[in-house]
């Protein structure tokens, strides 16, 4: 797929690099700005992908690759969703329609894929500490070169964030935060005013008086305190950037973000000043596009979609995702139990907690993305005698794991933690990918781990952990399971208890975790194996395992985790304690990073699809029945 010149002409012809871009008149802009939206619009819609966030910084990512020399001035993004323009604008326009997919873009900013990505990201609040860094080296090296951190307002919310700007505005560091604010957080916009002080505060003349008048005023440090404080109060008044000044940097007031040329003026008296700068812009979600600017969670990540009448395209569910299990189970069992408390770092309708939310609003908390809070916030709550629930992704409670271990575990408090998104989960790649879970949390006393195999499991398996004295979590993947009838009442699993599936005669053993429990059972149905649900990864069915070792020729273990020191690893080491001898194949995620495709397409490059792991028992199995190999798994 091309750019078509005949509908989107100024863009066709800089969209190969931003060298182009800063040929044009500054009067094109506007046009530009104009086609780029149209252009997301028409090749999301065939697609899918994120959304409303890069709609919302058209303006935006143009004013800054046509003021900025990039690649060799820095530009970092937090929360990758807003930079499908600015890949639209660095060369990679023409395959914006790959995005997500196998083989495709990046769905967020990745070093390995472009030189104008400057800094990996998929986690959010991680721009200004990155950014400082690379000023930090800039200046190191004695290198002339301009770093600009763009951070959305959800991310402001992150606590790393905060962190990087306590430490950016005391290092003096030439850095430049530009704070994305679409009418979410931090301030309304002040009108006319606003645009006023913005043009005068971030002019050159201003910074040389104000930096000049400092210089004079330390001699006089009587009328320096008086100066402080009226420069204070006037802009406690009338700006939102105390705070800002007060951590060290110079404010920059609210600005409109959808005013290109607006823009390019600020940000180009930005670039000649000195020390940190922080530019606060207010945009809209969604902008250009009605029904995005409307209900902007919704057109987030749609997928394929009709421009015209703004239909989204979904396939027919063969059942209700995972996400939805939990979601009605928390309703059902907050209605049973008051103690219930539902907590989720900024995830309300990926974990599936909208219903939970309006049914218990005074139980329900959005801690923002605060993943560490959340984690220590529910160890309070535990501790005053309430039931936390906590509504994670799972590679998302990574960022909390010191709390984990501290904060809960070792006070062995009853917080349960719900992990969605774990395994593979396909398009938004190696930053998203819950590969790590079970490995990260075997480890930790106290802990109990689930993966149920099914969404009746999942219910009962929840029911579980909110019933248990200490901390516990369930970990499933994304999307829909197998389709099994979920029962209304919920029934407290045998804690540490396998299930066998099926029982063989082949001498095959087949031990599997979750999602994986459906690939095992047609390697069962293939070799007449022995094949068993696991359920637990922590504590481990130890009696079982070594019960049905006893009586199996040889033993496979599949698990939908990394394989280092994952559910396989737990098996490894309990035969290995009990001086049990036999061939063992641990199936899991390799040891490398899954990049970005379908969900089907990741679990085929791990491995770990019904084909691979058929075709991966059947080498192992050949293998170990052929030749001298033989003799050695047909002793029962």
């Amino acid at each position: 797929m091309t750019i078509p010149a005949d509908t989107f002409p100024t863009l066709a012809a800089v969209a190969r690099s931003p060298a182009e871009l800063r040929r044009l008149p500054v009067e094109r802009l506007g046009a530009l700005a104009d086609e780029l939206r149209a252009y997301l619009i028409h090749t999301v819609a065939t697609r899918g992908g994120h959304f409303a966030a890069g709609l919302g910084t058209v303006e935006l990512t143009i004013a800054l690759h046509y003021v900025f020399d990039t690649p060799h001035d820095r530009l970092v993004w937090d929360v990758g969703h807003q930079a499908y323009p600015h890949k639209v604008l660095t060369g990679r326009g023409e395959r914006l329609a790959t995005i997500k997919q196998k083989g495709g873009l990046a769905p967020f900013p990745t070093r390995a894929e472009s030189e104008y990505d400057t800094f990996g990201v998929g986690h959010s609040s991680t721009s200004i500490s990155a950014a400082l860094g690379m000023a930090v080296a800039a200046a190191q090296r004695g290198e002339q070169r301009s770093v600009i951190a763009v951070i959305g307002d959800g991310a402001l919310t992150g606590g790393m964030a905060w962190e990087a700007m306590l430490n950016a505005g005391a290092s003096k560091a030439n850095l430049i935060v530009v704070l994305n604010d679409n009418d979410m957080s931090i301030s309304e916009n002040v009108g006319a005013l606003s645009h006023y002080l913005a043009r005068i505060l971030s002019s050159r003349t201003y910074a040389k008086m104000r930096e000049g008048g400092k210089r004079i005023l330390e001699q006089m440090p009587t009328m320096r305190e008086l100066a402080r404080r009226s420069e204070e109060h006037l802009k406690g008044m009338v700006l939102p950037g105390t705070l800002f000044e007060e951590l060290g940097f110079t404010y920059n007031s609210v600005v409109d973000g959808h005013d290109v040329r607006e823009l390019v003026r600020i940000l180009g008296n930005l670039r000649a000043s000195k020390g940190p700068q922080f530019l606060h812009i207010q945009t809209r979600k969604g902008k250009g596009y009605r029904p995005a600017e409307e209900d902007p969670i919704k057109w987030h990540g749609p997928g394929p979609f009709d421009p015209a009448s703004g239909t989204i395209f979904k396939e027919a569910a063969k059942g209700p995702a995972y996400s939805q299990v939990f979601g009605d189970w928390l309703c059902d069992m907050a209605a049973r139990d008051e103690r219930i408390i539902g907590i989720t770092p900024a995830m309300r309708e990926g974990s599936g907690l909208v219903g939970f939310s309006k049914q218990f609003p005074d139980r329900y908390f959005d801690v923002a993305i605060a993943e560490q809070h959340a984690v220590t916030f529910a160890a309070g709550l535990a501790c005053e005698g309430l039931r936390p629930v906590v509504a994670i992704y799972s590679t998302f409670l990574q960022r909390a794991y010191d709390q984990l271990i501290h904060d809960v575990a070792l006070q062995n408090l009853p917080v349960v933690f719900a992990l969605d998104r774990a395994g593979l989960v396909g398009g938004d790649g190696a930053t998203h990918q819950g590969s790590y879970d079970l490995s990260f949390l075997r480890c930790i006393p106290n802990m109990v781990v689930m993966a149920p195999a099914d969404e009746n499991e999942c219910r009962q398996m929840l029911y579980t952990a909110a019933t248990l004295p200490g901390p516990a979590a369930v970990r499933y993947p994304r999307g829909q399971g197998p389709g099994a009838k979920i029962a209304a009442e919920m029934t407290a699993l045998p804690v540490g208890k396998g299930e066998v599936r099926r029982e063989g005669r082949s001498g095959l053993l087949v031990l599997a975790w979750g999602a994986m429990v459906e690939g095992a059972m047609a390697i069962g149905d293939r070799f007449d194996a022995t094949v068993v649900n696991m359920r637990y990864v922590k504590p481990l069915d130890e009696a079982l395992v070594l019960q049905l070792a006893g009586r199996h020729r040889a033993m496979i273990t599949i698990e939908e985790n990394a394989l280092a020191g994952g559910a396989g690893s737990a098996v490894t080491e309990l035969l290995a304690a009990e001086q049990y001898s036999l061939p063992l194949l641990s199936l899991g995620i390799p040891d490398r990073f899954i990049e970005h495709g379908s969900r089907e397409d990741c679990l085929a490059m791990a491995g770990l699809d019904t084909a691979s792991l058929l075709a991966a028992a059947d080498h192992w199995w050949a293998t170990l029945t052929a030749g001298p190999a033989r003799a050695r798994i047909m002793v029962p």
